[in-house]
């Protein structure tokens, strides 16, 4: 399985940003898609994921400001990211699993300024 990020870059306080990711291979139609990120020094957390069937979870961190979305027809994930935060600067990861199954995107570098 691959997956290909897309989107982020560089942006102000309260701005916003926008990241895709798109799965190819062989993937279960059941899976759990999301993101995850690092910042420097930090461990890897959790931000946003959502289920195939619709269900999403968020770090208490960025509720209300970010939405993980997808479409399974093109097994892709999209992070809308608003009323971004310089604690939000971060390599960001796209996920997918299902099973004992965990792949990771190349990762992005998503960096907000004050």
């Amino acid at each position: 399985v691959q997956l290909v990020e897309s989107g982020g870059g560089l942006v102000q306080a309260g701005g916003s940003l926008r990241l895709s990711c798109a799965a190819s291979g062989s993937i279960s139609s059941t899976n759990v898609m999301g993101w995850y990120r690092q910042a420097p020094g930090k461990q890897r957390e959790q931000v946003a994921v959502i289920s195939s069937n619709g269900f999403a979870n968020y770090a208490d961190s960025v509720k209300g400001r970010f939405t993980v979305s997808r479409d399974n027809a093109k097994n892709t994930v999209y992070l809308q990211m608003n009323s971004l935060k310089p604690e939000d600067t971060a390599v960001y990861y796209c996920n997918i699993q299902w099973g004992a199954y965990r792949g990771w995107g190349q990762g992005t570098q998503d960096t907000v300024s004050s």
